[in-house]
């Protein structure tokens, strides 16, 4: 496999070996060898010498159920610190199919005006001039480049917020079916992308494949995996049937359900917008809805669905927990068509959920606007998309928002959004959201399934910790995180494909192994940037502040905080 250097300031790029000690690393773990290696850790994150990563992993096969994981890296402007991202869709398969494990794109063009799309055709790469599309949305924008490059491509593409820079600014891939909703979304590497003047990345179908070393075994593994997922209820029928949206009964029972500024965890409304109550409403409406859908080729799991409108048109694929807790229940609006709406124009405008739900919900938190009032809502996500004054402070996300109208509620670790998984209520998550490298990030280590006393302050610390390891591991290979939901023997099946292909001897071990250097890389990174112990910590207010039904503060021993970094545990 190689690595796609593309420079932005000369408009060359260059082909090149990937470095044997990383040919088990993909994505999240790539971006972080890369980083820590080639980016100055105090340079600017909208600068030059930022560099924007793409990764696959290195189980990128179509055959391979949930393997084809695309990610985006770089230092972000929203945390200062280092930042992965990644999503379905078809992205991590081209780059595969092109035989890249990762394009490396540094530099920025002299003329900070020029705006292009970078094609990665089967014969040759171009920077082909994209002036028609500046300030174009992202579903226009889809329905251009398809037209342009036809539609066996991957799409991976920033629209008006990452064009202005913004720090909830994403980075948007179309799914196997063209719908352009594949969210690499924290982080604002969206604004990354921008800063290099690059619009899209357009990949075409290479043709390249892997040499297997062990096709017997390879193929022998492939089938029980597959197997497994789909006995596992979690992948054969909870997913399917619901997708992340089948959480909400239970998330908003624990208490962990961000409702009206994460003023309390569950929401008054909620049963309006459950997993159940959303299937229903696509099955009833028919038209191009579906309730079950496979974002890439060859998922058995098949998370992913279509929301239709009123008129059974296609509004939203796909339709997340997440987007419907933060553009919904904390802003008090319990009405799918009304967080469908707001979820396209975030789409559209290239915005992440997450970032613009809680920093709506600071605004109206301050009174600004009303909970409960959509229309507010789209409102203020059309000024960040239009870039008014007050629409580039809501774009710079919750903290700068909080920090400008005189907030003490800002919801954030390490200067990025709370995901929707109440850290006072459900414990666990204040240790992964205080003390991932990656700042507030949910898919870092959620621990909103496991089988303790959520608010246990105690038992919290070792839970997160070993499950951070492990999804950083599960992340490096690419791999959906939902696949984890099928026990340890599913990444068991992982470390034998990963045998087979390359012709290693890797036991079980192999996975605590990988998760720890990854972490420990991404530390590094963070440390030589200049963060320290203290910003392994949660917003003051969750400290204080009881969050109904449970009265539940954030309050994780501060010993626990420390003793997470053990030298003990960490040794690899």
């Amino acid at each position: 496999m190689q690595i796609l250097r593309v420079n932005m300031k000369t408009k060359t790029t260059t082909r090149e070996e990937l470095p044997k000690e990383w040919e088990l690393y993909g994505c999240r773990g790539l971006v972080a060898k890369v980083l820590l290696k080639e980016v100055p850790p105090a340079c600017e994150p909208l600068g030059p010498f930022n560099k924007l990563v793409f990764a696959n992993g290195p189980l990128a096969f179509p055959n391979v159920s949930s393997a084809g994981r695309f990610s985006a890296g770089g230092k972000s402007p929203l945390t200062g610190g280092i930042k992965e991202a990644n999503s379905g869709g078809i992205a991590g398969l081209r780059l595969a199919g092109q035989g890249l494990r990762a394009v490396i794109i540094e530099g920025q063009p002299e003329n900070r005006e020029d705006l292009y799309v970078l094609h990665i055709g089967k014969d040759q790469i171009n920077l082909d001039n994209a002036a028609e599309y500046r300030m174009m949305g992202i579903h226009e924008l889809t329905q251009k480049l398809f037209a342009r490059y036809g539609r066996d491509v991957s799409l991976t593409m920033i629209g008006p917020a990452g064009e202005m820079l913004m720090s909830s600014a994403a980075i948007i891939n179309a799914d196997q079916d063209g719908n352009p909703s594949r969210c690499c979304a924290r982080g604002g590497l969206g604004a990354v992308m921008g800063s290099k003047g690059i619009k899209a990345v357009v990949v075409e179908n290479g043709g390249f494949r892997q040499e297997i070393k062990d096709p017997g075994k390879f193929n022998e593994t492939i089938k029980a995996y597959a197997e497994l997922l789909r006995t596992s209820h979690q992948t054969s029928v909870a997913y399917p049937l619901y997708g992340t949206a089948g959480l909400i009964s239970t998330i908003n029972e624990l208490g962990g359900m961000p409702s009206y500024a994460f003023r309390s965890g569950s929401f008054d409304q909620v049963d309006k917008i459950t997993g159940e109550k959303l299937y229903e409403l696509i099955n009833e409406r028919g038209g191009e809805g579906t309730p079950t859908h496979a974002c890439m080729p060859g998922c058995l799991i098949r998370c992913s669905n279509v929301f239709a409108g009123r008129d059974g048109k296609k509004k939203v694929a796909s339709f997340e927990y997440e987007t419907i807790a933060m553009l919904g229940s904390n802003l008090g609006i319990g009405d799918f068509d009304a967080i469908a709406e707001l979820n396209y124009l975030c789409n559209d405008y290239g915005i992440d959920t997450i970032e613009m739900g809680a920093t709506l919900g600071v605004y109206m938190d301050l009174g600004l606007a009303r909970f409960g009032d959509a229309a507010a809502a789209a409102r203020l996500i059309r000024e960040v998309g239009s870039g008014t004054l007050l629409g580039k402070v809501l774009g710079e996300g919750a903290a700068v928002t909080a920090r400008i109208f005189k907030s003490l509620r800002a919801p954030v670790a390490k200067g990025q959004s709370i995901a929707a998984h109440e850290p006072r209520s459900i414990k666990g998550m204040s240790v992964t959201y205080a003390t991932s490298p990656m700042g507030a990030d949910h898919t870092a280590g959620v621990t909103t399934r496991a089988k303790v006393n959520q608010l246990d302050p105690n038992v919290q610390m070792e839970l997160s910790r070993s499950t951070q390891v492990r999804m950083a591991a599960v992340d490096t290979l690419g791999v959906c995180l939902f696949v984890s939901t099928a026990g340890m023997k599913a990444l068991l099946y992982l470390v034998e494909m990963l045998n087979a292909v390359y012709g290693t001897e890797h036991a079980a071990e192999f996975i605590d192994r990988l998760g720890k250097d990854v972490i420990l890389t991404e530390r590094e990174f963070n440390t030589r940037t200049g963060f320290n112990g203290y910003d392994d910590r949660m917003p003051e207010f969750m400290t204080y502040e009881a969050i109904p039904p449970h009265g539940a503060v954030s309050d994780i021993p501060e010993e626990h905080y420390r003793r997470f970094w053990d030298d003990e545990y960490w040794k690899i």
